[in-house]
């Protein structure tokens, strides 16, 4: 366990850095336009099929503590974390699925070294305990796994970024909120910022900063091509969209 032990010594998978270098990051894995159900390993693999760099997903912790991929609180009108597993694995997705667990995706995940997961730590609803426990529950899992080279965090939690941070001093991390600078990122050793379009819309001087402070720049949800066009301008590292088909495109034009 890495969580509570101060003095673990990590182990890593060593992996061929085969990784692809596009800025395209499939938000919720690849579903629109593949008639896949967005977190679900079918949007993964389709992510990987395309050719995207990395595949977003988002995390929950059932009421007996097993990591769940769902984006929303709730599926099907279930609140996750009330929930046991064994209630969770009897509900299906629109494509069929299961709900699928972490350690499903990580398996899906690990058996290629194209695609990297971006994996979003969501917000408990129910405490701030609750977010860290996850926290700790996701880090150790991927340290289980050896899963760390495929490994992106994000969260809008900033509490839940810091302790990634305290107990993975090589885990590539960015912060969702929109709300600290590229100083306080630099400052707190994360790896990048992971903001709304409108944030770099409204300040555009994010890129030359962090490009300054070898900050990350990553940009949500975008969807619109005039908007994909801009980012790749300003040369945006990664662009998270729900349209992965038209941005990878747009890079072969």
């Amino acid at each position: 366990m890495i969580a509570d032990n101060e003095n673990h010594i990590d182990t890593f998978r060593i992996v061929r850095n085969d990784f692809l270098k596009n800025p395209v990051v499939a938000h919720r894995g690849a579903w629109k336009n593949t008639g896949e159900t967005e977190n679900s390993i079918g949007s993964l693999k389709k992510a990987i099929e395309l050719g995207c760099s990395g595949s977003e997903t988002d995390v929950h912790l059932s009421g007996d503590s097993v990591i769940y991929i769902h984006h929303d609180p709730k599926l099907q009108g279930v609140a996750i974390e009330q929930t046991t597993s064994a209630e969770l694995s009897k509900l299906k997705l629109s494509n069929g699925e299961q709900l699928p667990t972490l350690e499903a995706y990580l398996q899906e995940v690990m058996t290629q070294n194209k695609t990297k997961l971006v994996l979003e730590i969501k917000a408990s609803i129910v405490s701030k305990e609750r977010s860290l426990a996850l926290t700790k529950k996701v880090l150790n899992m991927v340290h289980e796994q050896k899963a760390q080279a495929w490994i992106t965090y994000i969260s809008f939690d900033w509490d839940v970024c810091k302790l990634i941070r305290q107990l993975q001093p090589y885990a590539n991390v960015e912060y969702l909120n929109g709300d600290k600078s590229v100083g306080e990122l630099s400052e707190n050793k994360m790896n990048g910022l992971d903001y709304h379009y409108s944030v770099l819309k409204k300040n555009e001087a994010i890129f030359k900063e962090a490009g300054e402070k070898n900050i990350d720049v990553n940009v949500w949800t975008v969807n619109d091509e005039a908007d994909m066009d801009w980012l790749l301008k300003n040369k945006a590292d990664f662009i998270t969209t729900n349209e992965p088909e038209i941005l990878l495109k747009k890079l072969a034009k």
